[in-house]
């Protein structure tokens, strides 16, 4: 039986609209009608990883593809609502136009701001008071649960800042950096896996307070020291394997020269 909808050269928005209902409604696809919000939620998270990638690699057409993988996400979101008798994409669009307009009161109001810090600050004020938050330890208990735990420690962070919690400098940062390692060096010298994990912890998180005084996002930091640890180490092995080095038995001297000499190339 044929499908009610109307094939086109090119396609808009509501006709995105229409294919998701038309997938997921009787007669439809059969993977489509089984779905539910957590069985797709991975996929969401997939998706969103693809655009970021797209991004980081400026590749127009991919971010394109990508954009519209994760716009799908969102319609099936909001049909699967629509059949629920939640919401629906329209409710979804009215939602973020409101929300756009009561945080933008220099653009739709009669707000002046002299500074994207004016702005940022307005946000926020803005968000807090529609979202009843009284104070900073409410803003933080509504940073998703779900964050990386790098983005979770600098969304925190930047919390107690705006309650006035923080260090003067980056050198007060830092100093923590090196008492949490000294910390962190007693645990394994008393072998107490418990408190090894703790001083990790916050030997991390006093990391992510220098990344902050940095202006450097750490989750960014950390994912392009780890793509840059990958490059080299390739580069290592290559250079082990023409020169005939077993890296797995080779003294640890021998493997820093190779390491030093990858270093030497550009990444």
């Amino acid at each position: 039986m044929a499908v009610d909808f109307k094939f086109k050269e090119r396609y808009d928005f509501d006709d995105l609209v229409r294919i998701v209902q038309v997938l997921r409604e009787p007669g439809g696809c059969p993977w489509d009608m089984e779905q539910t919000h957590q069985s797709i939620r991975e996929n969401f998270l997939e998706e969103t990883y693809e655009v970021i990638e797209a991004i980081d690699t400026n590749n127009k057409e991919l971010m394109q593809e990508e954009l519209g993988d994760v716009l799908l996400q969102v319609l099936m979101h909001s049909d699967m609502a629509r059949t629920d008798g939640w919401f629906t994409i329209d409710d979804v669009a009215n939602d973020i136009c409101q929300k756009l307009i009561i945080r933008h009161p220099h653009v739709f109001g009669d707000v002046t701001v002299n500074s994207t810090g004016d702005v940022l600050k307005n946000w926020d004020d803005i968000k807090r008071l529609t979202k009843k938050q009284r104070t900073q330890s409410e803003a933080m208990a509504a940073i998703p649960a779900v964050y990386p735990a790098l983005m979770k420690a600098q969304k925190v962070q930047e919390k107690a800042k705006k309650a006035g919690f923080d260090w003067d400098n980056a050198e007060g940062a830092f100093l923590k950096i090196e008492e949490e390692s000294r910390e962190l060096k007693e645990a394994l010298r008393l072998g107490d896996k418990t408190a090894v994990e703790d001083e990790l912890g916050d030997l991390l998180f006093s990391a992510v307070n220098v990344a902050r005084f940095c202006d450097c996002e750490a989750e960014t930091a950390l994912d392009k020291a780890t793509k840059k640890f990958m490059a080299r180490f390739t580069v290592t092995e290559s250079l082990a394997k023409e020169k005939g080095i077993d890296m797995k038995t080779a003294p640890l001297e021998v493997l820093d020269e190779l390491w030093e000499e990858a270093k030497k190339q550009k990444f």
